[in-house]
């Protein structure tokens, strides 16, 4: 009994590191419970984790407004902002006459931000979000939808309108698109669902696959054939979605997201990125692996090594670095 004891405290202990605290609005089931009064008094101690790091702040953020680094006309289908003093940028998706739906200058901006943001190397979380509350992103504006393609008045038409913080709608490419970022927190009152065959369009892309891999199979062509939408609460039993929180509380519950995310190692995000997309991505997730992995060899002694013995005109010694296991 006295080792069973042991073994119920060690994994209460467990339990605590990789149990993340409780979230405003979301009912959480613990990793493990018991009615053992050993179990109870490890659960209610604080771990060595939260002592060393404490509790991450859930303080406004102050933005400052950016504008095209190109010295271009001013964004007028996107608000995008960074943090003063922190590593985060927000792209806000600023339609909200016409549901946040996009358009081809819409997606223009969000490239030129999206790029603007990788390049930044202070930042490391991008929030995506839809001015106002009724919709996060309802997709492609279909009053521009025409037989080839999403069109502007002065451009071509265009297929590729598509390749997270989400209030009211996101459907349809809007749906897509929060599938497609790597986290979801969605406000009390977001509606997710896919629109496309009712419209006569459909995304056989990420769209469909993407989506197979979050929900399944069977419930992704309940949501492609049906076309019905669903609940917040519903979006995350399924998977859909990290985290529901009140409406109010949204970006505030997201602001704290980044900040955790921040805390952690940024090469090891990194690589745990470019491997779970790795999959989806094909040969070129497994490139973009790669030159992760190189970029990590390239401050390594033993790649200096390499570089130095050429540049001296030398043989390398590569003797000194163990083969390991």
């Amino acid at each position: 009994m006295a080792m069973e004891g042991k073994a119920v405290g060690r994994l209460a202990m467990v339990s605590m590191h990789l149990m993340p605290p409780q979230r405003s609005g979301v009912q959480q089931v613990p990793a493990y419970s018991s009615s053992s009064s050993s179990s109870l008094k490890v659960n209610k101690r604080e771990s060595k984790y939260e002592k060393v790091h404490g509790d991450v702040s859930s303080e406004s953020v102050s933005w400052r407004l950016c504008t095209p680094c190109d010295n271009g006309p001013p964004f007028t289908d996107i608000i995008y902002e960074k943090a003063n003093g922190e590593g985060i940028a927000k792209i806000t998706i600023n339609r909200p006459a016409r549901r946040n739906a996009f358009r081809p200058q819409t997606l223009k901006e969000m490239t030129q931000a999206l790029n603007d943001a990788r390049d930044d190397i202070k930042i490391g979380v991008i929030i995506l979000t839809g001015k106002g509350n009724d919709a996060f992103c309802s997709g492609g504006d279909q009053s521009l939808r025409g037989p080839d393609g999403y069109a502007d008045k002065d451009s071509f038409g265009r297929l590729n309108v598509l390749d997270v913080q989400v209030a009211g709608y996101a459907v349809g490419g809007g749906h897509v698109l929060h599938m497609v970022c790597d986290l979801t927190i969605a406000a009390n009152n977001a509606v997710f669902g896919q629109t496309g065959p009712k419209v006569g369009s459909f995304d056989a892309g990420y769209g469909c696959t993407a989506m197979s891999r979050l929900v399944g199979p069977k419930r992704a062509r309940e949501m492609w054939f049906l076309c019905r939408f669903y609940s917040a609460e519903e979006a995350m039993e399924m998977g859909l979605v990290n985290i529901v929180v009140p409406l109010e509380n949204l970006e505030q519950e997201t602001i704290k997201w980044c900040r955790e995310i921040l805390r952690n190692s940024p090469t090891a995000i990194r690589i745990c990125k470019a491997a779970l997309n790795a999959v989806d991505d094909g040969h070129a997730g497994i490139h973009e692996l790669g030159g992760d992995a190189t970029l990590l060899y390239y401050g390594s002694e033993e790649a200096n090594e390499g570089k130095n013995a050429f540049l001296q005109r030398r043989r390398p010694d590569f003797s000194k670095f163990p083969r390991l296991p």
